[in-house]
């Protein structure tokens, strides 16, 4: 059966609306490399969704300001490179972002800005058009940038564009996890399957976790996460994990308006206690192996030249 049509069927019967398609089928040429195994003292976790409007980076930002509050050494590197937003979500004013490192004016430590409870930010740019076109070379070499690092975090948290473009898989791909931001929205399913089936499909990607946003209770995260297990067991060969869910939450939404995380205004709210529960599961991860597909990754032990490898 066609994978596509598999799915529109599916999701009709899951959520008694038509499935919204999902641009599933493009492939990134030239992202795979073989990369030497090596042990890796960071782990990093790629924050994703398909969809734009989830809050993806609002989890990514709540997430990595828990994890370095509970003390861990924790990066977050906002990697939509053509619409960057970390920046205006912590209040922070960075000078310099990504372009210029890529300009060769600068390294990655210089870009480093201190956030709340110790977090450091790799800001990108935002409505620059070179930034939102950046071809593979380019998110290659902003990649081994990493490699270069004179101390790794413990935590490296990547926080990906909308949508499906190269950009989104091949630094998902790169990471050691990928934590999918999903909402009980029909186009939001179809969007984080289409991801989950480019991922396993064309990188190798056997695991997946699901944060379910602005759910109601438990009982209705859990069950958004059965929704969208139940497709991708059928038609994938990837596992898609529950690892946690963020309620509907006021004090979440004055958070953000203060440009501030919620976990550091207000860590007893139920968001609040959401996002130390998420960090508290994330922190007994296992350092995963890298089965399936070698491939170009964070700290992945390769020198490469500032100019990356050919796009």
């Amino acid at each position: 059966m066609n994978q596509a049509a598999g799915l529109k069927q599916m999701l009709t019967a899951l959520v008694g609306l038509p499935a919204a398609g999902a641009a599933a089928g493009h492939q990134a040429d030239g992202l795979l490399a073989a990369v030497p195994a090596s042990r890796r003292h960071c782990q990093t976790i790629a924050v994703a969704g398909g969809k734009g409007g989830v809050g993806k980076s609002t989890v990514a930002v709540n997430l990595g300001v828990a994890l370095a509050g509970a003390g861990h050494e924790v990066m977050l590197l906002d990697a939509d490179t053509g619409l960057a937003n970390v920046d205006v979500m912590l209040g922070l004013a960075p000078s310099r972002h990504i372009g210029h490192m890529l300009d060769g004016e600068c390294t990655l430590e210089d870009l480093l800005l201190p956030a709340p409870c110790g977090l450091q930010v790799v800001p990108a740019g935002s409505g620059a058009r070179r930034l939102a076109q950046l071809h593979n070379g380019e998110l290659a070499a902003i990649i081994r940038a990493f490699d270069e690092l004179a101390r790794p975090p413990e935590y490296l948290l990547v926080d990906t564009a909308a949508g499906l473009s190269d950009s989104v898989t091949m630094f998902a791909a790169a990471a050691d996890e990928v934590i999918l931001v999903v909402c009980d929205e029909p186009a939001s399913l179809t969007d984080a399957y289409g991801l989950a089936k480019v991922l396993s499909r064309d990188f190798g990607v056997r695991r997946l976790r699901m944060v379910a946003n602005m759910a109601r209770n438990e009982g209705d995260a859990r069950q958004l996460h059965q929704k969208l297990a139940r497709v991708s067991d059928r038609f994938l060969d990837v596992a898609i994990e529950f690892c946690g869910w963020v309620p509907h939450d006021e004090r979440l939404r004055q958070a953000i308006r203060r440009q501030a995380a919620v976990v550091e205004l207000w860590p007893s709210s139920p968001s609040g206690r959401a996002f130390k529960k998420l960090a508290g599961a994330v922190d007994k991860w296992n350092e995963p192996g890298r089965a399936g597909l070698d491939r170009i990754s964070f700290f992945g032990g390769r020198t490469a030249p500032a100019g990356g490898v050919p796009g």
